[in-house]
């Protein structure tokens, strides 16, 4: 079981304010789902494709054309709740919110108000330094994307391109319960974790397939206290969006800055209008984008072209039967049965790619020898030469053939990481590299014995020294290991030197 402590989070104090104020933030997290074709019709979802090649009759909005739903789609939300630890609701409807965009061909967006597919979840968020929170999901319900509008091709003219349009999206949608920029930062890294395990969403946020809405609001010390006893929101101060984060680190800039414009703007004695605001990083700051509306401004209403979607108990059990294992079971079982510390464990499961690597390079294997070569060797190597796991030229076979090496003692560590360059570098089997360049470890204790012998006689003096001195035995440990070519037991040589120098 992972070793946890619960905490109630502890509210993010504003530096430089008069008084104390804190943090109250809300999360809305659009999630592109992972399917081939889009949500009411078979255009392909293919990143990067030609502008407006990836675009239905439905998704242009041409005249009598009507939206059929994408079964996979519903099944990746209903996948997602269940990841989530969420209720399933067996029976869920579209409704249409209407505004008008150059990027909205129909003039509205198919959504999900009154009657989600997926309701109450949670997230447990671990913060690092030993402690977690519980972030409560309020609901995840399905969209259509919206398309993209161009500004920058030309001086005098703004173009359309409507591949994204119709793309499946999840709106996962979060209680006010994160109450600083880090916690905010560590929620959505945990969501995308889970949804890459799920396979629901790729979570790629420079791609915009994931990427949030954030709500700031500020409030008294005591008032969100209040909030849990009533749900009354006014509890939590007037709350204000800031629109299409697609950064970890932007998210948690954005916030702090927000959280102490509001601040500055309470304390000068005026209210702070409810608004939709933009991000600009180079700037740091936020901006004002448009007064933030209410439900009723978009005048929802249920979509008459789309039935209710029922579905049965039966085919969401075959769905969560089907369920990956998922993060935190996942590092709670490296744990337990590699024996790896809790950090160890965390960078292993960090990605999807990075514990399937880490299992296979250490199936019937030294769970902890093989945790190291993973993350110090190769994860170190791949880092520093800006690649992922996926990239990697080391395969986890060839990683736990190394890692074979070392258990029987045909390598040393240090011949070992000579042998891991070439396998990075080169490619090749480790076993047929040492065999066919002499690299195995000598353990033959007389062999060890002569060369230990031979140093011995060539420095009188230094023998001298090392008798008054133990500590100076490392000084023959290394002329042995320099003239045996690296080749010899680290160990056996460390035995023989101290029992000819104490003799």
């Amino acid at each position: 079981m992972l070793d946890l402590t619960y905490e109630t989070p502890k509210p993010k104090i504003i530096a430089g304010a008069k008084q104390d104020w804190e943090l109250v933030i809300g999360m809305e997290v659009h999630a592109q789902v992972s399917s081939n074709a889009k949500l009411f019709s078979g255009a392909s979802t293919r990143f990067g494709a030609e502008p407006n090649s990836n675009v239905a009759f439905v998704d242009a909005a041409m005249p009598g054309m009507l939206p059929v739903i994408n079964e996979f789609c519903v099944e990746q939300a209903v996948r997602t709740g269940l990841g989530l630890k969420a209720e399933i609701n067996l029976i869920s409807a579209f409704d249409r919110k209407n505004y008008f965009y150059p990027d909205l061909p129909q003039g509205y967006q198919i959504s999900q108000l009154y009657h989600p597919i997926v309701g109450e979840g949670e997230v447990l968020v671990e913060m690092g330094d030993g402690t977690a929170r519980l972030v409560r999901i309020e609901r995840i319900h399905m969209e259509q994307d919206a398309g993209k509008s161009i500004h920058d091709m030309d001086p005098n003219m703004s173009f359309v391109d409507l591949n994204r349009t119709g793309v499946c999206l999840m709106e996962i949608v979060s209680r006010p319960d994160i109450r600083g920029p880090e916690e905010a930062a560590a929620y959505i890294a945990k969501l995308r974790q889970i949804l890459r395990y799920l396979g629901t969403c790729d979570g790629n946020m420079q791609n915009g397939n994931l990427r949030a809405d954030v709500n700031v609001s500020v409030c008294l010390p005591g008032q969100y206290e209040k909030y849990q006893e009533t749900q009354d929101f006014s509890h939590l101060g007037t709350r204000c969006e800031i629109k299409n984060m697609n950064s970890m680190r932007f998210i948690q800039q954005a916030i702090d800055h927000e959280a102490k414009r509001q601040i500055a703007i309470l304390e000068a004695g005026v209210e702070i209008d409810q608004e939709t605001r933009l991000y600009d990083p180079d700037k740091g700051e936020t901006r004002s984008m448009r007064s933030k509306e209410e439900a009723h401004d978009y005048r929802y209403f249920p979509d008459p072209d789309l039935l209710p979607l029922e579905i049965e108990q039966a085919w969401v059990d075959d769905i969560k039967a089907g369920l990956p294992e998922l993060p935190d079971e996942k590092k709670s079982r490296f744990i337990n049965d590699f024996g790896l510390s809790d950090y160890d464990a965390s960078v292993l499961t960090a990605e999807v790619e990075s514990a399937a690597f880490f299992e296979k390079a250490a199936d019937g294997r030294d769970g902890k020898l093989a945790a190291n070569w993973v993350i110090n060797e190769l994860f170190g190597r791949l880092k520093k030469e800006d690649h992922d796991i996926t990239e990697s030229p080391v395969s986890p076979e060839q990683l736990g053939a190394i890692v074979d090496l070392i258990t029987k003692g045909d390598i040393s560590g240090k011949i070992a990481k000579d042998l891991f360059e070439i396998v990075y570098t080169e490619g090749g089997d480790p076993v047929e590299i040492v065999e066919k360049r002499g690299m195995k470890q000598v353990t033959d204790t007389g062999a060890i014995e002569a060369a230990v012998d031979a140093v011995i006689a060539a420095n009188p003096a230094q023998v001298e020294k090392a008798k008054a001195n133990p500590k100076l035995a490392g000084w023959f440990v290394g002329q042995v290991m320099k003239a045996t070519g690296g080749k010899a037991n680290p160990k056996a040589v460390n035995e023989i030197v101290a029992a000819k120098l104490g003799g």
